[in-house]
């Protein structure tokens, strides 16, 4: 809340000589995309798929690592059998912890893909807006970043030369 009320008061003063201000919540923007509810449709489902795979995978190794227990209680195994079949255990659980971290960055590279052409969407609307109706600068009220700056109120060469560079 203190951000959004030091937002409108240098909107305000700032304002008050000419440059022309705007904001906008991405963040409802992006909600109210129709492509967006089918991204995530397709994320929620592409998750749904990973975890069920991994779920399967646990099965299976709960599975085997019971029928190992019925198998040493009933004394069909030896002891090194034992030990070689608890290592293929230990190998197969962490192969499991490996597809489910590779799981996490597969959905986000997913949302990444799906979600970044919406992105570009929104932000060429808000560049097209604010150069048709002469904003100085947009900010997205969701996350309090400039995501539009008129380009003759860049100071950064002003800047370099105040530290000589």
């Amino acid at each position: 809340m203190k951000y959004t009320l030091a937002v409108l008061f240098l909107i305000s003063a700032v304002s008050m000589y000419g440059q022309k201000f705007g904001y906008v919540d991405t963040q409802v923007l992006l909600m109210d995309m129709p492509d967006v509810k089918e991204a995530n449709s397709n994320i929620e489902t592409f998750t749904t798929q990973l975890q069920k795979k991994g779920q399967d995978m646990i099965k299976s190794l709960q599975s085997k690592a019971q029928d190992l227990e019925r198998k040493q209680a009933q004394g069909e195994i030896s002891p090194m059998q034992l030990e070689t079949e608890a290592q293929k255990l230990k190998d197969e659980e962490t192969t499991i912890m490996k597809f489910e971290q590779e799981s996490q960055q597969k959905i986000m590279k997913k949302r990444e893909d799906l979600l970044l052409p919406l992105r570009n969407r929104i932000q060429t609307a808000i560049s097209d807006v604010a150069a048709e109706n002469g904003y100085t600068y947009i900010f997205d009220l969701s996350t309090g970043f400039v995501l539009y700056a008129e380009k003759s109120t860049d100071v950064g060469d002003l800047v370099k030369a105040k530290l000589g560079l």
